[in-house]
């Protein structure tokens, strides 16, 4: 078996239960992901990040996440990079899924779904959306700690 290095590779290589989930909160996604935000993979999964290119000051030198998307053994995962940490996405973020009446399976970024019936789609799509490339590395480096000005391209 070779390690997927396509979004649709990785789709195409899940079971057939899981592909339908996971294209679906992929295209959500892509439908409103940000200007200056690119989908590619990255630690083997589905991913949503800045390009190197764009802002290279990591702490890894490894882009820049915004979100992920991935099958494990015992559920999906969308991580939610712009949620953990950052105290006001995250209160919005949980407001907002609570008015929806579904429950909430989340650890500090990531959130656990058995079934797409599981999320609130339009709560993921309004997160990603909220989110402009520069506000998100203007978080980043304030969390760590980082005076040096975002790059301007």
């Amino acid at each position: 078996m070779t390690t997927p290095t396509t979004p649709d590779e990785y789709i195409a290589s899940l079971p057939a239960g899981r592909r339908e989930p996971i294209a679906t909160v992929r295209r959500i996604i892509n439908d409103n992901l940000p200007d200056g935000f690119e989908e590619g993979m990255l630690y083997g999964i589905i991913s949503w990040y800045i390009p190197l290119a764009r802002f290279p000051d990591t702490y890894n030198k490894q882009p820049l996440a915004l979100a992920g998307l991935a099958s494990h053994k015992n559920n999906m995962t969308l991580y939610l990079n712009n949620v953990y940490g950052n105290t006001d996405t995250e209160r919005w973020f949980k407001q907002a899924w609570e008015a929806s009446g579904k429950k909430l399976n989340m650890g500090k970024s990531c959130v656990y779904f058995k079934k797409l019936d599981d999320l609130e789609l339009d709560v993921v799509a309004d997160v990603i959306a909220r989110e402009s490339l520069d506000r998100f590395i203007g978080y980043y480096e304030k969390s760590r700690g980082s005076s040096r000005k975002t790059r301007r391209r």
